[in-house]
């Protein structure tokens, strides 16, 4: 009768249980780098409370078939500096054609995929209906332009167009 050859180092319960406890530590400690990574770098929400934006939501609609009454032409610029930055120009004319002053506008670069980037621009009146503004140091890639126009304590125009940065 031939015998199996003996190992000199048999597989044991204390072994077993320690490449057990390696390989899900490892596992685990993996999971705990990616969840930590995915949540610093992606806050997971478009808006803070759900149930106060659908509050709103009707206000809003209102607002919105306001501002079509008015029939505002309303044309935004961008250029970029050398230094990285953006001057934005913003024209704005009433359904006749003629420019509208006095408004409150301000600007505001809002990056889709992380609200943390989102870059205000105060818009200064420059002449009869022409607004500009800088954003210093506005990184490349695509941005949300969203413009407000206010008078009196209430939102005249809203604009929220997807802007593309070289």
């Amino acid at each position: 009768m031939s015998r199996l050859p003996v190992s000199p180092k048999p597989l044991t319960g204390g072994k077993v249980l320690a490449m057990l406890i390696a390989f899900f530590g490892v596992v685990i400690g993996v999971n705990m780098i990616m969840m930590k990574l995915a949540i610093q770098t992606m806050p997971g929400t478009e808006v803070d409370s759900a149930y106060t934006a659908s509050l709103a939501y009707e206000k809003e609609i209102v607002n919105a078939q306001d501002q079509n009454a008015r029939n505002w032409k309303v044309d935004a610029q961008i250029e970029r500096g050398a230094d990285g930055g953006a001057m934005l120009r913003v024209e704005a004319r009433d359904n006749s054609g003629k420019p509208i002053s006095g408004l409150k506008f301000q600007g505001r670069f809002e990056r889709p995929t992380d609200r943390r980037a989102d870059q205000p621009v105060a818009l200064a009146e420059m002449g009869i209906g022409i607004y500009r503004g800088n954003a210093p140091l506005i990184a490349a890639g695509q941005w949300d332009l969203v413009i407000e126009g206010v008078a009196a304590g209430k939102r005249m125009f809203l604009s929220k167009n997807r802007v593309v940065l070289n």
